[in-house]
């Protein structure tokens, strides 16, 4: 057990040092996403669902309809119920991604859930991906009636720390937070900068201690 002990201390380490979204990730001003987000980021949130067509399409002429079929309300773009702010807590994150970004790359790629993490940033929320080699660290801004706003970058591998937003482009990530069903949300990723046209981040509680 204590070798076990100290082969998991440096993940354990690794995630708590990346999830740091108001100190280091973004310094925010005001409320406003707008204020905050680049010139980039606004564009791919503004072309969220041509996004999400192109990427469904793609993945359904790669021979995964039936899969996408089967994610029902995750995989379809109008799906956002409203409902206000996601709570904090604990989640379970699954990532799908959909329509290759570049030749070679897979149309549909669906991965296992992971530890995520979404808790109090001042007047904010920070959301942290604890686990995987893809790992977002950010701040949830209020949005519209529908969805919220994330703005945030990658820790990628063995990275101890989160960049600064707005530092390198490729590593900004932005997205939407939607409630798909009960103790059920999403967060949709449009024009990654690597390997896909969407990604969808599906977000299910994993206890039922959420603030």
């Amino acid at each position: 057990m204590r070798s076990l002990s100290v082969l998991l201390l440096p993940l354990a380490l690794a995630a708590c040092s990346a999830f740091q979204p108001s100190s280091a990730v973004i310094d925010p001003p005001s409320r406003d996403w707008r204020a905050i987000a680049t010139v980039d980021d606004r564009e791919r949130l503004r072309d969220w669902r041509d996004a999400f067509v192109a990427g469904l399409k793609a993945a359904r002429a790669s021979g995964h309809a039936a899969t996408v079929a089967r994610e029902g309300v995750l995989l379809e773009p109008d799906a956002a119920l409203g409902g206000g702010p996601i709570p904090n807590g604990n989640y379970r994150c699954r990532v799908i991604k959909l329509g290759a970004k570049s030749p070679g790359l897979l149309d549909y790629v669906a991965y296992p859930p992971f530890a995520c993490r979404i808790r109090q940033e001042r007047d904010l929320q920070g959301f942290a991906k604890l686990t995987g080699s893809q790992r977002h660290v950010g701040l949830i801004f209020p949005g519209d009636a529908l969805r919220q706003v994330f703005l945030g970058t990658l820790v990628l591998g063995d990275e101890r720390r989160a960049m600064q937003y707005g530092r390198d482009k490729e590593r900004d990530v932005a997205g939407f937070v939607e409630r798909i069903g009960p103790n059920r949300w999403r967060m949709l990723m449009p024009r990654p900068h690597f390997e896909s046209r969407i990604d969808v981040m599906e977000l299910v509680p994993n206890s039922q201690d959420m603030r």
